[in-house]
């Protein structure tokens, strides 16, 4: 029987356990020449800080089978044929449909992923043990096209400074390409509906005081050249792409949490699965201290919106229509339907 060229198995020892991890050779990034060995023990090395972001919380895996460039899909059930000591959860879509989502709730369950060529976890703002309440407020700060990635730094000072006004602590990540998400902890009393409720508000304070740099508008055709707060991210059963996971492309980036002091020189690129785990053991994890807060300041935000008489703002096509929401069309195409 001829050698594998993609290397006999390799047992890794994780959350107790020994996983194997198959094909361990098979390159998963051409251009960094990184493997899924390489990938797996990256995630071991910043097995604390990666648990204390997505510990106990479902996520849904984007799987590349031939490595980042290669064709992808997302895979939210687990199949059925999977080990007895895998934990799940039931997770539902906004149609509902549920699924048997894994639940990261050890770095044997990230392990597994990455041995079915897991490339990035897109995690959940509810914990498995708590589906009901989020406790993440999530500010992701997308850049529309033309916009720079100092116009992305500046948009998440103007963040940092309206959460510090209000009293809450914006924790900031890199994306692992583009943009920047800010993160808020909660306390798990709010729903999705009231945490998105609350993003809506900061994208809408955000745009009026940064009106040239900033924008809430969902409608594509109205964000000109300005950094877009995507407010629903927030919208339940969103995920988002994980702190400490690695992004399929080509440099094998890494969504890297950093301390605001550290905000003028970041530099998304550089920051490698090569590179972060240095960085992790020489600076601390800068989210580590961050307690958990209440909504209410920002939910204030909401009420005097709603006083001002402004409605919702559009939620995604996917969703069935919700109280309070506007007409959910684009303004050229409303204005020429009337």
């Amino acid at each position: 029987m001829p050698a594998d060229p993609e290397g006999d198995p390799v047992t890794l020892v994780a959350g107790g356990r020994e996983m194997e991890i198959s094909h361990p050779d098979k390159v998963l990034f051409p251009e960094a020449g990184r493997t899924k060995l390489d990938l797996a023990r990256y995630y071991l090395q910043v097995e604390a800080a990666l648990l204390e972001a997505m510990g106990g919380r479902p996520v849904l895996l984007q799987r590349f089978p031939h490595g980042a460039g290669g064709p992808s899909f997302f895979q939210k059930r687990v199949p059925d044929k999977r080990p007895d000591w895998l934990q799940t959860t039931i997770v539902e879509t906004p149609n509902g449909t549920t699924s048997r989502a894994l639940v990261a709730a050890d770095a044997a369950h990230v392990l597994w992923a990455v041995n079915l060529a897991c490339l990035g976890f897109h995690v959940w703002p509810t914990r498995a043990a708590d589906p009901e309440h989020a406790d993440e407020l999530r500010i992701d700060l997308d850049p529309s096209p033309g916009v720079t990635f100092d116009m992305v730094r500046e948009a998440a000072s103007e963040v940092d400074r309206l959460l510090r006004e209000v009293g809450l602590t914006g924790l900031p990540k890199t994306t692992g390409n583009r943009g920047i998400h800010v993160y808020v902890r909660l306390i798990p009393s709010w729903t999705s509906i009231d945490v998105r409720a609350a993003a809506v508000a900061v994208a809408r304070e955000l745009e009026r005081r940064r009106p040239d740099l900033l924008t809430a508008a969902w409608w594509k055709e109205e964000r000109g050249t300005r950094v877009f707060v995507d407010f629903n991210q927030n919208a339940p059963h969103k995920t988002v792409f994980g702190a400490w996971s690695v992004r399929a492309r080509p440099g094998a980036q890494v969504s890297t949490p950093f301390a605001w002091d550290e905000l003028d020189g970041i530099q998304p690129d550089a920051l490698t699965m090569d590179v972060v785990p240095a960085r992790l053991a020489a600076r601390g994890d800068p989210w580590s201290a961050a307690a958990p807060e209440s909504l209410e300041p920002l939910l204030d935000m909401v009420r005097r919106d709603f006083d001002d008489g402004m409605l919702d703002a559009p939620w995604p096509p996917v969703y069935p229509k919700m109280p309070g929401e506007p007409p959910r069309v684009a303004p050229s195409r409303a204005r020429k339907t009337d």
